[in-house]
């Protein structure tokens, strides 16, 4: 479970220009993920060995410069509630302005890590002016220039410094199924749909994350642990539609959970903000049902359905390989179709396949299409495993893994998923030097 890091200030400072320069670094090293990443506001970060999940909460706010200071208020009061460190950016060209001292005005009041973060700083004279930001009250400041990277070094050794230690929980080690989605999807009828009048609830349990609902639930002789994040503290600070508001609790839900049922409104449509959810979990590998709810409420022909999930399949491409099911939480059409798809997904997600299997199925198909020439080089796959992680990730071993390109790692992924069910799942496919 790693820390939330959220990035605030008003807009223009260079928040997202610093986001995008952690999240690279640990893209470059970590986890190359094959595809563009949708979600230009959320991603994982890790410094000194030390992971964490940073939000940017520049890309929720709307408008440019004429961005209302209530909303860019309520993030500030988002972030100190959901975050566990905050980065406070301010301009050096600007110096301090109004916004910056609202916002100062509630990280004052705050017992969790804030950074002051003076950006822009990239010359002796700048660093002089950086002196006025101690008017704002919150103590030392960091200097940098998120453009070439200079100063990030010490902030970032500070921040990891000053995160809290999360105690990995040892609890029965039952699956998760986080319920997520936006707001008004039907997260809770859903919910209440299965628990309702159903006597199948074990226990209720306050859930370890201090926000989020887990209901012991055993239904087909399968027992697991429903992370509801739709029952969670309203805020009545917080206008429910705010999208960041969403995202934030997802974030939490989706690291803690094996398989996220992705409930959206038939209505509505799979939407920004869905997919955004979607790619959330997609980039943190869980397991992933979509569920389409209020069927009943859409006009429809023998055609519609096949029409509306080949919709959504055009918007989650290359990952298509995702269960899709119908729902109505109001007629419980389905609803139980969903949990049983679940339960498939976290097998698919924790199947383990034979080595001497991956190769006999695959290493023939690789013959028949070994992966494109190279500046005349050739690429030779030897032989293929299943890495020990907890989702599937499997390692090709070849004698010029440099020169096999991401297109022929889908056709590999591809394989994979013809020949070995991994429905709902993300697979990671790796070259090796042999």
């Amino acid at each position: 479970m790693s820390n939330i890091v959220a990035i605030v200030g008003r807009p223009n400072v260079g928040k997202s220009t610093f986001f995008n320069r952690l999240i690279q670094r640990r893209e470059a090293i970590v986890d190359a993920v094959s595809g563009v990443t949708r979600d230009r506001h959320y991603g994982k970060s890790d410094w000194n060995g030390k992971e964490f999940s940073l939000i940017d909460t520049g890309g929720y706010v709307l408008g440019s410069d004429d961005v209302f200071e209530a909303e860019i208020d309520k993030q500030v009061e988002l972030a100190i509630d959901e975050a566990d460190a905050i980065i406070f950016m301010v301009d050096v060209e600007n110096g301090v302005t109004g916004m910056d001292e609202d916002v100062a005005n509630l990280l004052r009041k705050v017992s969790k890590p804030v950074f002051l973060v003076v950006n822009k700083v990239d010359n002796a004279k700048r660093s002089e002016d950086a002196v006025e930001f101690y008017s704002l009250g919150l103590g030392e400041y960091y200097n940098i220039a998120s453009i070439n990277g200079s100063g990030t070094g010490d902030l970032l050794d500070a921040l990891v410094e000053a995160l809290p230690e999360k105690e990995e929980v040892e609890e029965e080690e039952l699956p998760r199924f986080a319920v997520v989605g936006r707001p008004n999807a039907g997260k809770s009828s859903f919910i209440n749909a299965l628990i309702g009048e159903d006597r199948y609830i074990v226990t209720d349990i306050a859930g370890t994350t201090r926000d989020s609902i887990d209901t012991k639930y055993n239904r087909f002789g399968f027992e697991f642990n429903l992370v509801d994040t739709a029952g969670i503290r309203r805020k009545a600070k917080v206008k429910e539609d705010l999208e960041f508001y969403s995202v934030m609790r997802s974030v939490r839900a989706i690291e803690h959970a094996d398989v996220c049922l992705l409930v959206l409104d038939a209505t509505r449509g799979f939407d920004g903000q869905v997919q955004n959810i979607f790619w959330l979990a997609e980039r943190n590998r869980k397991g992933i049902v979509i569920l389409v709810n209020k069927w009943d409420l859409v006009e429809k022909d023998h055609k519609s359905m096949k029409a509306y999930e080949k919709a959504i399949r055009k918007q989650i491409e290359p990952f298509t390989d995702v269960p899709v099911i119908f729902i109505s939480t109001v007629s419980k059409q389905r609803i139980f179709k969903a949990i049983e798809t679940a339960v498939e997904v976290y097998k698919n997600r924790s199947k383990k396949i034979k080595t001497s299997q991956l190769n006999d199925v695959l290493l023939p198909i690789i013959e028949n299409y070994p992966p494109p020439a190279y500046k005349a080089k050739f690429v030779k796959i030897k032989y293929i495993m299943q890495l020990p992680t907890p989702q599937p990730q499997f390692a090709f071993f070849c004698n010029l893994p440099q020169y096999v390109k991401d297109a022929y790692k889908r056709f590999l992924e591809n394989k994979l998923r013809e020949h070995f069910d991994f429905n709902g799942v993300p697979i990671s496919v790796y070259m090796r030097k042999k």
